[in-house]
């Protein structure tokens, strides 16, 4: 029996290496479909990996008041409210000052300036740096680990320190991978000592975390001192099953700091860091589902396009089958034949699919800095597939072929 498997497998080899050009496009044709959904679930796959780091090292216990709540915003469809108003400094202060929930830790911080020019020395950077202004507790409640050096502590929001911690790049370029700790940079003719240079982190959205200076928020309002500044809060809570507590007393400190009477609405966001999470993944969970429509959809149009060619290849070799069973071939030795070009054409394709899947994946992953990893669910999914498109598209041809009359066959022309 295995002989005879093997010996129909080399005669179906065979015939495809006969009629190459055609082989090799029919294998292009199913690789398109499996190149669309390998490649789009690879993004897919990275964009949330990028997601859940991003994300994760805030922890599940921190909550943040903003002007909006983000993730409400991303799943909202209309709005007929009016907009909110900015969270002032005042305000910011006075919520620091008052909420006194056990084991919380309240920071305040606002986006000083973007595409900043800093210099050190002579030496000075490209004009895209981003200046944030923060107090003692900003690093821990946003996740942020630092690689050397210390961050803000109390005294040097107090005292007004001219101190600042860095984002990586610094000691890869301004400093020219000398450790930028102790040296001095100047903000706007402001002079800062470096105590503090944080871990890599890459970009977020487009936005590189790494060319960041983190200032004291004090002096940071001094030097950057535009109007309708919006700060923003952010509070960590040590025990977690206390956070939807914590969220309700800061709800309250929040609306008596802005008079809000108790029938009106909160003019104010506040925003979990795990709903932020599942909110992203959930639009990026819509993005998977595209993407498995589109490679359904190629996929589809892949099975019909090698069904047909199958069937022009039994009509083609009319002759050659009449031959074959005129010497004695079994009707399921026939069809054997030609589900195995079938199934072989469909692997080949599938497998080209796939390179092709995972690099165009990897590159779009590498030029947005996207965290990549191989998506062993879609590799899986692309074989699976081209299994089953070669079993529809190769059996009707194959049993067409097996039932041919072996009489007629031989007086085709």
């Amino acid at each position: 029996m295995f002989r005879l498997v093997k010996e129909n497998t080399k005669i179906a080899l065979g015939a495809i290496r006969s009629q190459l050009l055609r082989t090799v496009i029919t294998v292009f044709i199913i690789a398109i479909g499996i190149w669309a959904l390998v490649g789009i679930l690879s993004v897919v796959s990275a964009l949330k990996n990028t997601i859940l780091e991003d994300f994760a090292s805030m922890g599940a216990s921190t909550f943040s008041i903003a002007q909006y709540d983000y993730s409400a915003q991303m799943t909202k469809t209309k709005s007929n409210s009016k907009p909110n108003p900015i969270i002032t400094y005042a305000e910011a202060k006075a919520f620091k000052d008052n909420y006194d929930f056990p084991s919380a830790a309240t920071s305040i911080s606002f986006d000083a300036a973007s595409n900043i020019e800093v210099k050190h020395e002579s030496q000075k950077t490209d004009p895209e740096i981003r200046i944030i202004g923060s107090d003692e507790n900003y690093f821990s409640n946003s996740g942020l680990k630092l690689a050397s050096g210390r961050s803000f502590t109390d005294f040097d929001i107090s005292n007004n320190s001219y101190v600042c911690v860095v984002g990586s790049d610094f000691a890869k370029g301004l400093f020219k991978n000398v450790s930028p700790i102790g040296k001095t940079l100047s903000v706007r003719g402001t002079k800062f000592t470096v105590i503090g240079i944080l871990k890599e982190k890459g970009s977020t959205f487009g936005n590189n975390e790494d060319l960041r200076v983190f200032i004291p928020l004090p002096i940071a309002r001094s030097i950057f001192s535009q109007p309708n500044i919006n700060y923003e809060i952010k509070v960590s809570i040590r025990e977690e099953m206390l956070l939807n507590q914590g969220i309700d007393q800061a709800t309250v400190v929040m609306r008596n700091i802005r008079k809000i009477p108790p029938i009106h609405q909160n003019n104010f966001g506040i925003e979990r860091s795990d709903d932020l999470i599942k909110t992203l993944l959930s639009q990026v969970s819509m993005l998977s589902i595209s993407a498995w429509l589109i490679g359904v959809i190629t996929i589809l149009g892949s099975s019909i396009a090698l069904m047909n060619i199958m069937l022009v290849s039994v009509t083609e070799r009319t002759r050659e089958i009449g031959i074959r069973k005129s010497l004695g071939a079994k009707r399921s030795t026939i069809a054997w034949q030609f589900f195995t070009e079938t199934l072989v054409i469909g692997q080949l394709g599938g497998l080209l699919g796939t390179i092709l899947g995972i690099a165009t994946g990897y590159g779009i992953s590498t030029v947005i800095n996207f965290a990549f990893t191989i998506p062993w669910v879609a590799i899986i999914a692309a074989f699976i597939t081209t299994f089953v498109v070669a079993i529809i598209s190769g059996s009707y041809p194959a049993i067409k072929a097996s039932r041919l009359d072996p009489v007629e066959a031989l007086r085709y022309e």
